[in-house]
């Protein structure tokens, strides 16, 4: 099977006020193919967003390999998206000069992404607001800028840490139908870290749920839902016994959300 990124026996370990060193996730492995978008799910402190962070090339693993695009990984960032729980926008900066850092900080000239840059600004529904500054937009149309500056650059790999979190129910589902439309049009392999089960259903095709401490990969499941799906397949019997499902291998180790 053809894979655009795996993890090998991944183990993290930090060190606990200079003295000894703790184990954030320890042998994991973990397969991610082209098109695929898969959620990790599991306890706070399980090392979900370190094994993110080991994804996005942002910490080298103790032990273990990392392989992307069939390459071990040289932490080159250029072919990788990064979407955080904070939108983390430059306040001094308009819109289309946030979306346009991702290409600045690699040497490229923005000007040759204007096109793109307004192509997703209309599809995430932020047109007209191209020259607005960040605190003029609410916390949704931030992530929205967020998320295009993401993409500015097609990635080959779009990371998204807790990205709604902060947000009110409302935009939260708001922003799962965004996230939803532009992975169907865009078709971007995807790999999401949550809290929020419900979220991890909805949006992925395979949720793996993390033990801790340290962290490991303790099970997947895989989801069953045909695209595009509709935010109201979250009420169905179906979906919600997925959820119960996963929250169930979660309380096995009194991991409870």
């Amino acid at each position: 099977m053809e894979y655009l990124v795996k993890l090998s026996n991944v183990t993290v370990k930090y060190r606990n006020n200079g003295r000894r060193y703790l184990t954030a996730i320890s042998n994991v492995d973990l397969n991610i193919s082209p098109g695929e978008f898969v959620a990790v799910v599991g306890k706070s402190g399980c090392g979900k967003t370190t094994l993110l962070k080991v994804v996005a090339g942002l910490i080298k693993p103790d032990e273990g390999e990392v392989v992307f695009n069939e390459h071990f990984f040289n932490g080159s960032k250029k072919r990788i998206g990064v979407m955080f729980q904070s939108p983390l926008l430059l306040p001094w900066r308009n819109v289309l000069e946030n979306i346009f850092l991702p290409i600045e900080i690699v040497g490229e000239d923005p000007e040759s992404y204007v096109n793109r840059a307004l192509t997703l600004i209309e599809r995430t529904g932020l047109k007209g607001f191209e020259y607005s500054y960040p605190w003029e937009l609410s916390g949704g149309m931030q992530q929205r800028v967020a998320l295009c500056r993401a993409l500015i650059h097609k990635p080959l790999l779009l990371l998204l840490d807790e990205p709604f979190s902060s947000l009110d129910a409302i935009t939260r589902e708001e922003m799962w139908s965004l996230l939803e439309s532009v992975f169907l049009y865009e078709n971007y392999t995807t790999l999401l870290v949550t809290h929020d089960i419900r979220e991890a259903v909805l949006l992925s095709d395979r949720v793996i749920v993390m033990s801790g401490k340290p962290g490991r990969v303790k099970t997947e499941v895989r989801v069953p839902f045909k695209r595009p799906r509709d935010i109201s397949i979250q009420y169905s019997k179906e979906f919600n016994e997925y959820v119960a499902k996963i929250k169930s291998m979660l309380s096995e180790q009194h991991e409870l959300q």
